[in-house]
């Protein structure tokens, strides 16, 4: 079939507009590593310990890239006080060198602790592997447990969560053997896990659940999303099960530990963003001394 020359030039701008919105979806913003800077606590006595955390999620490192590389720069740029990852850093078994040579760009004597996302459990990563890489880097590996770091004068009790989706996540495993901590944070891959600490679990996704008398941290980081990948002015085409009501950015608590989602680093199954760029998050939190 043939078009016409008056066909064709009605054609024109439509394909310019496709093909644009192709080069900025496949090949600028996966790449466009934005900063994203939020005060979760304000300081309210003299003594507060100023801690910055910074946030990754959803590495899905296939190579060290300009993307990765781009992440590590700003994170030496602005050096935090603690590095929180919430998952999905590898989705291939054979990937945990190149996870090796990621850490390997950031100041060895940075705090870091992380939790196991979905891809990690599906792409049959050994764990104890896993493990290993990580605390060559400084990063302990959180399973439904909790770990104390100091800063300054003042603690940080954070607590990771197994994955909601193919993990077992466990809130008494993770918080029973804690009491109520004015500095705490809790990383879970999957934002719906910010409802398990309010109304416990589904009965299908395992034993996680909690007990009445078990601590609620201030703060939950999650990922998962990845902002829907393409995000058209606040529409989403598509979230992966376990994202909830949840998109990204800040969910302010309202009977729940206030949440930040983040979108993530890497991409899934179609390396493509649009409207939703990588971004790395610095969160300030202006630590009791107490405790």
């Amino acid at each position: 079939m043939k078009l016409s020359r008056r066909s064709f030039l009605s054609l024109a701008p439509a394909a310019g507009v496709a093909l644009a919105l192709g080069g900025e979806a496949f090949l600028r913003e996966p790449n466009d590593v934005l900063v994203t800077r939020r005060v979760v606590r304000k300081r309210s006595a003299p003594s507060d310990v100023p801690i910055t955390i910074a946030h990754l999620s959803d590495l899905h490192l296939s190579e060290i890239g300009v993307r990765e590389r781009k992440t590590a720069e700003i994170i030496a740029h602005s050096p935090p006080s603690v590095l929180l990852i919430t998952g999905d850093s590898i989705d291939r078994r054979g990937k945990l060198e190149v996870l090796d040579a990621f850490l390997g760009q950031f100041d060895a004597r940075l705090p870091k602790f992380a939790v196991l996302g979905n891809w990690e459990y599906y792409s049959g990563v050994d764990e104890s592997a896993l493990r290993a890489t990580y605390g060559r880097h400084n990063c302990c590996l959180l399973v439904n447990e909790t770990a104390r770091q100091r800063v300054g004068d003042a603690e940080l009790l954070v607590t990771g969560l197994d994955d909601w989706l193919a993990g077992k996540p466990d809130v008494q495993a993770a918080l029973g053997g804690t009491s109520a901590h004015s500095n705490h944070v809790l990383l879970a891959h999957c934002p719906i896990q910010r409802d398990l600490l309010v109304i416990g679990d589904r009965p299908s996704a395992g034993p996680a659940r909690r007990e009445s008398d078990t601590p609620v941290p201030q703060l939950v980081l999650s990922g998962h999303t990845h902002g829907g990948q393409v995000n058209l002015f606040g529409w989403c085409p598509w979230r992966p099960k376990g994202s909830g009501r949840y998109v990204s950015g800040w969910y302010p608590g309202a009977g729940a530990p206030d949440l930040y989602v983040s979108r993530g680093i890497g991409t899934v199954e179609i390396p493509v963003r649009l409207g939703a760029p990588p971004e790395v998050v610095f969160l300030e939190w202006h630590a009791s001394v107490a405790g």
